[in-house]
């Protein structure tokens, strides 16, 4: 009988907390919203055994088995994006428009761009679909009457823009945007130039983090920001959300499904999430809520979430919780670091526009939740998608 762990169902990982290849291959997994499954080779001894046993006697880790049978051990991000068939490179290096983040703006943007005949580059970092993709449920995108998963909405809006010829690029980080004479040359991690006629910054926003002691070397060990993502990981266990609006409330009930206990804590007297959410969250019985307390210190024990430390604001006083991960939804920081420096920004860094959506550098547009005065809202999102397209068609017209 043949060995489960060299053809498992889903992708295996098998590594140990302390380990950072582990982590930045777990965080590439999340990121590009690929199941997989974890194993920790200092709690399970078979596990430990199976991976000197793959790599003649070394304790290799990263070593990833993939359903195929095929293994890859301390891969790069390039070698999994390969692995999974992702384009990470594209086949020209000039185009009419490039639109970098593949959210519900910057997908939008290429469906109206790549329908007008125009060639359009879709380059994304993570998961297609922006925050959208990782959303449990979309109740209030107009069109869908009983709602529709983030994961099935990302994946018709990619297929979408596809159909019409836009081109998209995964896995691919773009570090820089520069004037070349009337274009604009885009720069991506991996070294290529791709050089556009107009260029649309669709890269949305990012969870913001708490900003605490022992949070940054937890962060994709036991501290999370997306309970689509890693939520399955903690069944039968106790998890803490950070935030108590809307996201906070939202990602906790999605929790529910995989964790034993899912308790939130909110900074303020009072939290912000909706009243239907908060009902909803009444309703369970192994969820509660705690309000003005702030989480202070995150403490670690061999690469492992040990305790958290809060402080209860009305008393000062210090207490020590227990729980087997964190899941962080405290606001969004927009994703605007390309644009600073260059264009114009507010005083929380969103990028700034005219009425076109133009920034203010010439040819360069930007939509969605990095630009100043949006609402950060999917449907809103798409809307400035399509505006950003009609708009960078006209200045090319002019051009």
């Amino acid at each position: 009988m043949s060995d489960p762990r060299l053809t498992p169902e889903i992708i295996t990982l098998y590594g140990t907390g302390w380990c950072p290849d582990c982590k930045r291959s777990k965080q590439f997994f999340g990121e590009q919203r690929v199941p997989y499954h974890y194993v920790d080779i200092d709690q399970d001894s078979d596990a430990m055994a199976f991976v000197e046993q793959t790599n003649k006697g070394m304790r290799s880790i990263p070593t990833i088995v993939f359903p195929d049978g095929s293994v890859l051990v301390e891969p790069s991000n390039a070698q999994l994006a390969e692995k999974l068939g992702m384009q990470i490179r594209a086949k020209r290096t000039f185009y009419d428009a490039i639109i970098i983040g593949g959210g519900p703006t910057g997908l939008t943007a290429a469906i109206y761009l790549a329908r007008e005949g125009l060639d359009a580059l879709v380059i994304e970092k993570a998961g297609l679909g922006g925050q959208a993709g990782i959303t449990q449920t979309l109740d209030n995108f107009p069109g869908f009457d009983e709602g529709v998963s983030g994961a099935e909405f990302a994946s018709r809006l990619t297929r979408q823009a596809q159909r019409f010829g836009a081109e998209i690029l995964q896995a691919q980080d773009v570090v820089s945007i520069e004037q070349d004479g009337q274009y604009l040359c885009v720069r991506t991690a991996d070294g290529s130039e791709y050089g556009a006629r107009a260029v649309l910054l669709a890269t949305g926003a990012r969870y913001r983090r708490m900003g605490i002691p022992g949070e940054e070397e937890l962060i994709g060990a036991n501290v999370h920001f997306c309970a689509t993502c890693d939520g399955a990981f903690y069944k039968g266990k106790k998890v803490l959300v950070v935030g108590g609006g809307n996201s906070g409330f939202e990602e906790g009930l999605f929790l529910t499904k995989f964790a034993s206990r899912v308790d939130i804590v909110e900074f303020l007297p009072e939290v912000k999430a909706s009243k239907v959410l908060q009902e909803k969250v009444a309703e369970k019985e192994y969820m509660s809520v705690t309000v003005n307390h702030a989480v202070k210190e995150l403490r670690a024990k061999n690469g492992k979430l040990d305790s958290v430390i809060v402080e209860d604001r009305a008393t000062g006083e210090h207490k020590e919780w227990q729980y087997d991960g964190v899941f962080v939804f405290v606001g969004f920081s927009p994703n605007s670091d390309l644009a600073k420096g260059k264009a114009d920004v507010d005083q929380w860094g969103s990028v700034v526009t005219d009425k076109t959506l133009m920034t203010s550098i010439p040819g360069l547009f930007a939509a969605g939740d990095v630009r100043a005065g949006s609402t950060k809202q999917a449907a809103s999102a798409a809307g400035e998608g399509a505006t950003a397209a009609l708009m960078i068609r006209q200045y090319l017209a002019e051009k």
